[in-house]
């Protein structure tokens, strides 16, 4: 059980949280793709298929959080996570050497570190990670040139069935994710800094996604994306609607 014994320090900080001089100088030479979107949406799956191709690098998150077993394996310091005492990342937010970081369930603080974004522009890659839709206006505001691309899946049947691939979820849970996946499309569609990107197969939205933050992709891709997204979000609705 994560429990973090430093809490009120981290609320303290974290809402008031300003990157150092010293970050926002070295942001310059960072080139930044962030991908969002609902559970399930294949997020991971992407960002490994673009790490492979040599020109991506994976801004691994710090986190106070213990390593976990998933699927038999044990989480790996530097792979998954960097895994970091809580005293270690407080004194790093004090000094402003996080990118953003965020409580998480009240149990562990997690977040991108400044560390890693250098490692990315030290070897010339562009650095790719995730991140949770509530921390994409901040780094939105310190990195206006970072890329947003929003992942959809192609229907709302088929995202159903990859959200239960690896056993069918139970209701309340599935519920919880549909109604953070409407929230997480509602803000996105009202945003205007976010590029739409449906995830047919993920080999194929990986070289979508290349060719995006190349410019090779074409006109028609934005609309069609949205469609797909909007029809995504009136699907979820009624079928939550339906559960109530």
């Amino acid at each position: 059980m994560n429990q973090l014994t430093h809490i009120d320090e981290f609320r303290e900080i974290l809402t008031d949280y300003k990157l150092s001089d010293a970050a926002k100088q070295a942001l310059k030479d960072v080139e930044m793709v962030l991908l969002i979107g609902p559970s399930s949406s294949g997020r991971n799956t992407i960002i490994n298929e673009l790490v492979k191709s040599g020109n991506y690098f994976f801004v691994v998150s710090d986190t106070t959080r213990q390593p976990r077993v998933n699927n038999g394996v044990l989480e790996e310091n530097g792979r998954e996570y960097w895994f970091r005492s809580e005293i270690d990342v407080l004194d790093d937010l004090k000094h402003g050497r996080f990118l953003e970081a965020a409580i998480i369930h009240n149990q562990q603080v997690s977040g991108m570190s400044m560390r890693e974004l250098s490692k990315a522009a030290e070897q010339h890659k562009i650095a790719i990670n995730e991140i949770e839709i509530v921390g994409a206006d901040h780094v939105h505001t310190l990195v206006p040139n970072a890329r947003f691309l929003f992942v959809v899946p192609p229907s709302f049947d088929e995202w159903i069935t990859r959200m239960n691939a690896r056993g069918e979820l139970p209701a309340d849970e599935t519920k919880r994710r549909l109604a953070s996946a409407v929230n997480e499309i509602t803000i996105a569609l009202e945003s205007d800094y976010f590029t739409f990107v449906v995830n047919d197969t993920f080999m194929q939205t990986a070289e979508r996604i290349d060719a995006i933050i190349r410019e090779h992709a074409t006109a028609e891709d934005q609309p069609r994306a949205k469609d797909v997204a909007h029809q995504l979000l009136a699907d979820t609705q009624q079928f939550l609607q339906d559960l109530a």
